[in-house]
């Protein structure tokens, strides 16, 4: 084994609350003139680069500011297909129903598996140059007990964030029994996908006929749970419904979309904060000319936020995490800080990790490197591409 230090580093975010020595102003763990040790892709040590151990190697950032390396935590990579012509009829004030999911089921059936690999692998790397160095990934475009074990084999390749989204819409074939297709997802499709899958998803919306009700969302989150995986919701996007509630009840890691909410939603979110993170998916919004969550409500509240990017062939296909901040930003509220902060630690914590997130000694060496000196950057030159993972050291986190 080799140790690597990273040096070079003008602004180092390191999220660690905990650092000595680190400006806490803003819970981001500024250090200046910083330096890392990376060794096996575990990070070995962070300080001020006058105090930084000996190591086998060094690389230099030249200047260059570091980041904890983005966590994307609500994605759907493993489909084919187009779907272009449904944004632009959304940009003319068509609205988003759900619909348009079934034109990705057909074309990712009929898709063959490499194929889907080769398109999961170019986004995948699209998300790396980017600054992503977790990703969740989703089934949920197969809906069928082969298409959907297949979808999550194919994601696994990729992360060990795999989410069974069986539940995402009722398929065509099933739309006059939709109790037969509940009853597929807790059966046999489970029992296939389980052995592929970390998390169960289900989209919980009342405002969709394609979507599931609460009572159908909770059978499906409950037989995942009995099955020992993990639970998300989507929920609240298109208005105001049980998602939240269901997540809270049922202990899910992560609500995801919390577009609409009440006053009893937010302080359900608040009470659970230690316990479900609302994950706030703004390119969703902006794909689908939707209302931005408010962000500063739940902050206030002391509600957890997560960021991630939602990216899907129909309502949000950007794999930009940086894309994702500025809108945070610039239409909910949030300053810098909160919304780098809700992108790394946020969307580490609805995946419960620890170990990404943060840079600190013990925890994965996933960093992201910007061509500026500044986290700030990332705001200020918004839509310029300035961030991407820093590959020599990190272990890639999926």
């Amino acid at each position: 084994m080799t140790s690597t230090v990273v040096t070079g580093i003008a602004e180092l975010v390191t999220n660690d609350g905990l650092l000595e020595g680190a400006d806490h102003s803003e819970h981001l763990g500024l250090l200046s003139d910083a330096a890392v040790v990376v060794q096996d892709g575990q990070i070995e040590w962070v300080g001020p680069l006058s105090q930084a151990p000996a190591a086998d190697n060094r690389q230099d950032v030249g200047g260059r500011a570091i980041i904890p390396g983005f966590v994307d935590s609500h994605s759907h990579l493993v489909f084919a297909g187009d779907r272009s012509q449904e944004f632009a009829a959304r940009m003319t004030g068509v609205r988003y129903d759900g619909g348009g999911i079934a034109r990705s089921v057909d074309a990712t059936r009929a898709a063959g598996d490499d194929e889907l690999r080769a398109l999961v692998a170019a986004r995948v790397t699209e998300m790396r140059a980017q600054g992503t160095t977790t990703i969740e990934i989703k089934s949920g475009y197969g809906l069928t007990v082969q298409d959907e074990a297949r979808s999550l084999r194919i994601a696994a390749e990729f992360t060990t964030e795999t989410t069974f989204l069986g539940g995402h819409v009722v398929p065509s074939e099933f739309a006059d029994r939709r109790s037969e297709y509940v009853d597929l997802i807790i059966g046999e499709m489970l029992s296939a996908c389980a052995p592929h899958a970390r998390w169960i998803d289900v989209f919980c919306e009342p405002h969709s006929a394609h979507a599931f009700t609460e009572d159908e969302a909770r059978v499906v989150l409950s037989a995942g749970r009995d099955a020992g995986l993990g639970l998300r919701v989507h929920g609240n996007q298109l208005g105001q419904g049980p998602g939240v509630r269901l997540a809270v009840e049922l202990g899910a890691a992560s609500v995801d979309h919390c577009t609409y909410l009440s006053a009893a939603d937010v302080e359900l979110l608040a009470a659970a904060s230690d316990n479900t993170v609302a994950t706030l998916l703004p390119g969703v919004e902006f794909s689908t000319r939707s209302p931005y969550p408010d962000a500063r409500r739940l902050l206030d509240a002391g509600v957890s936020i997560a960021l991630a990017s939602d990216c899907n062939p129909g309502t949000c296909y950007s794999s930009s995490i940086p894309f994702v901040l500025a809108l945070a930003v610039r239409e909910m509220n949030m300053t810098p800080a909160e919304a780098l902060l809700a992108a790394t630690v946020g969307s580490a914590k609805s995946l419960r990790r620890k170990d990404i997130g943060v840079i600190r000694a013990g925890n994965c060496a996933d960093m992201t490197v910007l061509d500026a000196p500044s986290y700030l950057h990332l705001f200020y030159r918004a839509g310029v591409p300035i961030a991407s993972a820093l590959n020599s050291v990190g272990p890639h986190g999926y």
